[in-house]
């Protein structure tokens, strides 16, 4: 019997139970929008927790805290009416702390508002509870607006060896607690902070020439340069160029010429070529000048915006160039820019500490924390030519102010600005140095405007600013 043939079963087929691939794609496209929309949610939290109060500062719905001076007295205070404190409380630094008017944007009230408001996401309006300490001494700058009287301008200083700001002055200031009904009437400049403002330097601008030659030519071969000054000199074109003492200073040296503020001397030192014209761009551009129209650096302080120093140097042979060395025509220096340069020379690197305002920030919760370190600025110049300008600056205040500047260790250089303002002229007095002294280790600058011989000087303000500042620790 043939053998049967063994039956078999047919294959099953397999049964497909995935989803369709348009399926698949369609859930994987759900899955990253769940996870971006959670993630959002989390940002949304995050930021409402940390950021609250900013948001609720820029809605007006928030008290304000205070800011006050390194020993707690109050430069500002957003939690009560201003006009609870006694009169003049807040007359001499209006226009350097501000206030949440909106009238003024580049102060420490309006660059830290989000920091002064009294909210917590948690625990909602904390009235009184938000802090900004600063590092000023509120005392000495009191004691530096009255030093000027009546006049007006600007003093700076910041201690070179920490870099804490301790004065910053600047008048007219307006009065916070005064409001700004009459501001029509106020004079100009009252809603600014004139040492953060550029003007024009006069002869402080011989301490920027003198570093740019002792860093082109060396101290030694400029220091013995000898040029002739018979009261004005004639340049390569034809142009004069006068000096303040008509009957002129003779022959002299570079010490003496700086202490003579000669112009003669220093417009020859120009024209020379011993540091050529490159060589002062150089220098320049280094320690922040916008050269020719070039972009510079703005500066900030603690978020304060200060506009760079600027000059015009197109030919070495010309007036505007040399008129321009020596601090008139188109250059202009904020007071600040002068104090930094000033530290960068009193701690001989060529490199300033960086000023710092703000000591340290308290939430509306109470949590401290401090400013974080600032570090030092760019080098503005050789250590050489820093130490250089230091020995001639010293020497100078050792010559003429020691007695002014009440027996203090200090260098300094004077500048009598010539200004033009809208076909009004009259002349500026500024005064930028150190102090060497352990009690007193500050850079500033003082400027007073349309000074006349028999006023106040710029001298006898540094005197108090020294007086008011030394021993603070």
């Amino acid at each position: 019997m043939a053998e049967r043939q063994k039956l078999q079963r047919p294959p099953r087929p397999v049964l497909d139970i995935s989803a369709p691939r348009s399926m698949r794609r369609a859930g994987k496209w759900t899955a990253l929008i769940l996870t971006a929309f959670i993630a959002a949610l989390i940002y949304l939290g995050y930021t409402l927790i940390t950021e609250s109060s900013f948001y609720m500062a820029k809605s007006g719905s928030t008290t304000y805290g205070i800011v006050c001076d390194r020993t707690g007295d109050v430069l500002f205070d957003g939690s009560q009416p201003l006009t609870n404190y006694p009169a003049g409380q807040f007359a001499d630094v209006g226009n350097l702390i501000g206030d949440t008017s909106g009238q003024m944007s580049n102060t420490v009230v309006a660059k830290h508002l989000s920091e002064l408001a009294n909210y917590s996401f948690t625990y909602g309006n904390q009235a009184g509870k938000a802090k900004v300490e600063t590092t000023l001494s509120h005392s000495a700058n009191r004691a530096v607006f009255n030093a000027f009287g009546e006049k007006n301008g600007a003093a700076v200083a910041y201690n070179w060896r920490t870099g804490e700001m301790l004065v910053c002055v600047s008048r007219p200031c307006v009065d916070i607690a005064q409001g700004y009904a009459n501001l029509d009437s106020m004079p100009s400049g009252s809603l600014l902070c004139k040492a953060f403002f550029p003007t024009v330097p006069g002869s402080t601008q011989k301490v920027s020439t003198l570093l740019a030659a002792y860093e082109a030519a060396g101290v030694d071969t400029v220091n013995a340069l000898q040029f002739d000054c018979t009261g004005k000199w004639v340049n390569a074109g034809g142009d004069t160029i006068n000096c303040h003492q008509a009957y002129g200073h003779g022959t002299q040296d570079l010490v003496h010429a700086f202490a003579n503020s000669c112009n003669p001397y220093f417009a020859q030192l120009v024209q020379s070529g011993i540091a050529p014209l490159s060589s002062i761009i150089g220098t320049y551009t280094r320690m922040g000048y916008a050269v020719n129209g070039e972009k510079a650096d703005t500066l900030s302080l603690d978020g304060i915006t200060i506009q760079p120093a600027s000059t015009k140097l197109s030919d070495a042979n010309n007036f505007e160039t040399q008129w321009g060395a020596l601090g008139q025509g188109k250059t202009l220096v904020s007071p600040y820019q002068l104090m930094l340069w000033q530290g960068a020379i009193a701690n001989g690197s060529g490199s300033a500490v960086q000023p710092y305002l703000i000591r340290s920030y308290t939430s509306p919760t109470g949590e401290v924390t401090e400013a974080p370190a600032h570090g030092a600025t760019p080098q503005f110049f050789t250590a050489a030519a820093a130490q250089g300008v230091k020995d001639v600056e010293t020497q100078n205040a050792t010559d003429h102010y020691y007695i002014s500047f009440d027996g203090y260790s200090c260098g300094c250089k004077s500048g009598t600005a010539q200004v033009n303002d809208d076909g009004r002229e009259y002349e500026n007095s500024l005064l930028a140095g150190f102090c060497l002294d352990d009690r007193a280790p500050v850079a500033f600058c003082i400027l007073i405007e349309e000074r006349q011989s028999w006023e106040i000087s710029t001298a006898q303000i540094a005197r108090v600013l020294l007086n008011a500042v030394s021993g603070i620790s």
